[in-house]
């Protein structure tokens, strides 16, 4: 796909986020991988109005080659790159739900929700919380980097989700899911739930391998 393409698709998505209450003001960022560097959405922008031209380029380096300065939260996109060689894109949100669960006390840090859904063992599987750090702390990126390599979703405490996909369209489907289970787990709190049993959700894992 050509980099002009690539642009329309991101501001494509983004916009789509926006208008459909996942992300809001200028919260959220998204990022593709090129062969040659990363398109990434830019610092202070609303997924709701993203300009394709202006979409921030960087080198393999992290450099920025052309657009706007990218997020502030490069930081994090490239964290989940370097241990996931073979995700070609990366959705983070502050979406509602999930930040409602990154927020609660009682959630296991290994695995934030239990496997409610098939969809969500296969786009997401298991969900690991990151731990607390303020806005653009290196610590974040290194915390993001120990786990990326194990998993492809994460779940910053107080924060978000950074999810990678094997292209932007499978990032934003596995986000979109995480989301809605987010929804499930906090509409059944309090209640006697019945997730999937450890046989179902290995059953799973083998008919459908996350290959990026």
């Amino acid at each position: 796909m050509s980099d002009t393409k690539l642009r329309e698709v991101m501001a494509l998505q983004a916009r789509s986020l926006f208008e459909r209450g996942l992300t809001f003001g200028s919260s959220g960022n998204i990022s593709i991988r090129l062969d040659d560097g990363w398109l990434m959405t830019p610092t202070g922008s609303s997924m709701g109005a993203i300009d394709p031209a202006r979409i921030s380029r960087l080198d393999m380096q992290g450099n920025l080659i052309s657009g706007d300065k990218p997020t502030k939260e490069s930081f994090l996109h490239m964290a989940m790159y370097r241990q996931r060689p073979r995700a070609g894109a990366i959705v983070h949100l502050h979406s509602t739900h999930s930040v409602a669960v990154s927020c609660m006390h009682d959630i296991d840090h290994r695995n934030v929700m239990p496997p409610l859904t098939a969809y969500y063992v296969m786009r997401v599987g298991r969900l690991p919380l990151i731990p607390y750090f303020a806005p653009g702390d290196l610590d974040l990126a290194r915390a993001v980097e120990e786990m990326a390599s194990d998993h492809h979703a994460v779940l910053l405490a107080n924060h978000g989700p950074v999810v990678a996909g094997k292209n932007l369209e499978d990032a934003v489907y596995a986000t979109e899911e995480l989301e809605e289970t987010a929804k499930l787990f906090l509409a059944l709190q309090g209640m006697r739930s019945r997730p999937l049993s450890d046989d179902q959700v290995r059953e799973l894992e083998l008919r459908f391998p996350r290959d990026f």
